[in-house]
Parts: structure tokens; sequence; C-alpha cells
């Protein structure tokens, strides 16, 4: 399988991921409501629970807007979310800080908690209207990809300046770049699932470092507009 992940041609790689945007984009029609403020998943995200998760506030922010390295949630799908917390509560995803207090929750805790996250509003990602070229490394590698290599666009299945495109494909822009390079890494490693059809395994073994660097680097630094609506709830999918 590795392999043909590998070999992943422009054909392919469109095919694929044309599929899974157009389940995407069925999943996007109507947006999450904004969740209680005293829903079960609101009082985890504040305060944890009483048998020792502790509040997801303390790393991600009271708004789930994110803190240093820690990624935002606000706004990321809930099948997304809760993938994650399942990987990390199986061990499918490695990380010693998210595995126990993913542990420390019950499957309906994850649920909750990331209805909860998914119905906050987050930022926009402004459009990018710079003129870019190949020198630009991380601009034309998520706008434009490489395809002498086999690397498609990040846009294709992140959307526009990264705003994410319905639940397969999560929002990056304004994630902290020590973050978007550290999962990069991670599917180069095999430390965490590969996603919808493998794709995101096959596409970070095709960056060299400084490629890492520079698209981190990117995503990060785009700008993000006021308010948006938070993507929809549904299919599962990748960051």
């Amino acid at each position: 399988m590795k392999a043909s992940h590998e070999t992943m041609t422009r054909p392919s790689f469109l095919a694929r991921a044309t599929a899974l945007l157009l389940v995407a984009a069925a999943s996007s029609a109507g947006w999450a409501s904004p969740p209680p403020a005293d829903s079960a998943g609101a009082r985890i995200a504040t305060a944890g629970t009483p048998n020792g998760a502790p509040a997801c506030a303390g790393c991600h922010g009271a708004r789930g807007e994110g803190t240093g390295a820690f990624p935002h949630l606000a706004g990321t799908g809930a099948a997304y979310l809760r993938e994650q917390l399942e990987a990390f509560a199986g061990g499918t995803r490695k990380n010693e800080i998210m595995a126990p207090i993913a542990r420390a929750l019950s499957p309906e805790q994850r649920t909750q908690v990331a209805d909860h996250y998914a119905g906050l509003s987050r930022p926009a990602a402004a459009p990018d209207r710079e003129a870019r070229g190949p020198a630009d490394l991380g601009a034309w590698i998520a706008t434009r990809g490489r395809w002498d290599d086999g690397l498609p666009a990040c846009a294709q299945c992140h959307g526009p300046g990264g705003s994410g495109v319905g639940t397969s494909f999560p929002p990056l822009a304004g994630q902290p770049a020590a973050y978007l390079a550290q999962q990069l890494k991670a599917w180069q490693a095999g430390a965490r699932p590969a996603g919808p059809l493998g794709l995101m395994e096959a596409v970070a073994r095709k960056l060299k470092d400084p490629d890492i660097q520079a698209v981190s680097d990117y995503y990060a630094g785009l700008a993000a507009a006021s308010a948006a609506a938070p993507m929809a709830a549904g299919t599962k999918g990748t960051p």
C-alpha cells in the first residue's frame, strides 16, 4: 500500500481527492448551531472531568483559539475532532500529552467535547492575493504543489487560504507552525493515521524538511479575518 502512495500520479490523486471533496461539500450544506454554554462538552472543555481529564482550555484556550504550539479547535468538524480523540485513546495517533487525556474520556464524553468545539465560531482565513513564484516555497507548495514530484497543492483539499473544506479537510490557516510541522513529520513516521484513502501519509512523504518548514510557516502566517461559520459535523477526515 505504501508503495502505491509513493507513486501517486496527478490523475489518480485528483480522482481520489475529488470524491472526498464531493462528500465534504455535501456535509457543509448546513452549519452546526452554537453549543449551549452549559453543555456537557462545554463543562469538559472548561473544567475537565471528575475522573481526572484536565480542562481542554488550559492548552487550547478559553474559546478554542489555541495557545502557543497547541492548535486551535474552534470550528473544526466534530467528526474530525472525535476521530482524533479516538486515535489518541487507541494509540494510533502518538502524543504523550493527548493520549492519557483522551483515555480518561469516555466515548460519550469525546463526542460531547468534539461537538462543543465544532459549534464555536472560528476566524476565516483572509485570501492570499499576493503574486507567488516558485522561490516562495511555502506558498507555492500550498497553492500550486509540485507536480513533477507528484505533490499536489494543499489548497486542493484544504481550500483557498487554508480555510478547510467540510470535515474531511480541516482548516490550516493560523495554526501554529510548530504544530503543523510536527503533524507532517508524524505522518512521515507513521505516528498518526493517514486519513481518508491514505492521502496525508502519501503527501507528507514527498516533503523534505525545508518544504515542511516553509509550508508550515506559510499557513501559520496567513492573516485571519473576523468570525466565520463553524465547519459542519459529519464525515470523518484528517488534518
